[in-house]
């Protein structure tokens, strides 16, 4: 059988297809069937997306959703249906979590819950048999009632090797992910709500083995080139014996560069300089809030900032690439709060080679998402509202639009700031000077 994802590009021109459809189609190859990917580009055209769809011939389309991803795939799922007598479903965080909404928008006719490699090698198999796809687990058909959830994968060296060409990865640049699940609470982020979604059946958090991570990327250097890895796990540095086993073997039989995610209370000086010599180059670490009381109380994330800046002094001097993410705009948060935010990532520039910053937005699954709607914060019309980080969409009692908006004018000086001064340092004393002058502007202006 013949089975299409389709990659919906939103905002950049290249960025990691979602993992999941690699992994599921791996487990369709390896049991006979087709499978290939078909990327959206923003700038195609709904009438070429259509036209390149019927083209291929699916048999059955798939299409992994993110909610920021939700509003131009219903649109161009809206459109590819009536041209192309394929079955489509829908998969990933959104259609998880908000499954009924996916169910109801026309064109879909099933939703993936949770895990999808199984479920949709037994969606294959009953489609290419003409057999019925009611009952089977984790899948949603249109017009019928919520299906049981199957445990999950386990253990996950089960699950063949991602398919590569799925990815649509560049230069020798892979990405990889080494676990499901997060063992942290926190209220803004989905990665948790699985955990939530399967607490009844059996423990979601899984981690592959160490040989397992490594032996992949072994295939990869054997088949290809293999110059940098970016490693997609929420908190890579969780379970430290897992950690320095890592940094031991990928050290001695591989030490190519890598980056991954991670969060300042669960790395120490050790641990950074094992990361740093098993070749770890960049780790990003999410600050969040400058305010304490909005990380420990809102955001159930309880680092101190001495803590924090304790890490990333730390991590600069092990020869490590240190980003910060922030986020604007969270429900219960002040002016106040906002503006030790500010302070924070002043002060951390000393060591931040760069840091982002995204104005919050309440994703369907998590618990913030859920406070947002029993108190009144979104509008009537959020359903139909394209997902962002540029700007609030939320109605809420302590903070205004103008106020969100006004800090993130701010940190996108203060960014520029950083840039200009980094870039001033490699140039002439005039092009310095020239520089300083516009760094004054913008401070002024912003």
């Amino acid at each position: 059988m013949k089975v299409l994802f389709a990659e919906i590009d939103t905002a950049r021109q290249w960025a990691c297809a979602s993992i999941g459809p690699a992994f599921i189609a791996a487990l369709l190859r390896a049991a006979g069937h087709d499978a290939s990917l078909y990327r959206a580009r923003k700038e195609d055209t709904q009438s070429k997306i259509v036209s390149d769809i019927r083209a291929a011939g699916p048999d059955l389309i798939g299409v992994s959703l993110t909610t920021r991803q939700w509003l131009r795939a219903r649109v161009l799922v809206g459109a590819i249906r009536p041209e192309i007598d394929a079955p489509i479903i829908a998969g990933g965080l959104h259609p998880t979590f908000s499954p009924t909404q996916v169910l109801e928008t026309p064109g879909f006719d099933y939703v993936c819950l949770g895990e999808g490699e199984e479920a949709m090698l037994d969606l294959v198999t009953a489609l290419e048999n003409g057999e019925p796809t009611s009952g089977i687990d984790n899948i949603w058909k249109a017009g019928e009632e919520r299906p049981a959830l199957r445990p999950p994968i386990q253990p996950m060296d089960d699950l063949p090797f991602m398919a590569r060409d799925m990815l649509d990865e560049y230069e020798g640049c892979v990405h990889m992910t080494t676990q499901r699940g997060c063992p942290f609470p926190c209220t803004y982020c989905a990665a948790r709500m699985y955990n939530e979604l399967y607490e009844d059946i059996a423990n979601y958090g899984r981690r592959r083995s160490v040989g397992s991570v490594v032996e992949e990327l072994l295939e990869i250097r054997r088949d290809g080139t293999l110059a940098y890895v970016i490693f997609l796990d929420e908190t890579f540095t969780i379970y430290r014996r897992w950690v320095r086993e890592f940094c031991s073997v990928y050290r001695e039989r591989l030490a190519i560069p890598f980056s991954i995610h991670a969060r300042v209370e669960t790395v120490n000086e050790k641990l950074i300089g094992e990361l740093a010599a098993a070749g770890c180059k960049h780790i990003t670490y999410g600050v969040e809030s400058g305010s304490l009381r909005v990380r420990r109380d809102i955001m159930q994330r309880a680092a101190s900032n001495e803590r924090i800046k304790k890490t990333f002094r730390r991590t600069r001097e092990a020869g490590i690439m240190v980003t910060a993410n922030y986020m604007l705009g969270i429900p219960g948060e002040t002016r106040d709060d906002l503006q030790q935010t500010y302070d924070l990532a002043t002060e951390l520039q000393e060591h931040a080679l760069d840091f982002g910053y995204f104005v919050f937005y309440p994703y369907p699954g998590t618990t913030l998402f859920r406070v947002c709607l029993d108190n009144g914060y979104l509008p009537d019309d959020y359903l139909g509202r394209e997902a962002n980080h540029h700007e609030s969409i939320l109605n809420l009692p302590n903070l205004t639009r103008d106020e969100i908006s006004e800090y993130y004018d701010r940190f996108t000086a203060l960014r520029e700031r950083q840039s200009l001064q980094r870039a001033g340092a490699c140039l002439s004393d005039e092009a310095q000077a020239t520089i300083r002058d516009s760094v004054e502007q913008i401070a002024t202006t912003g």
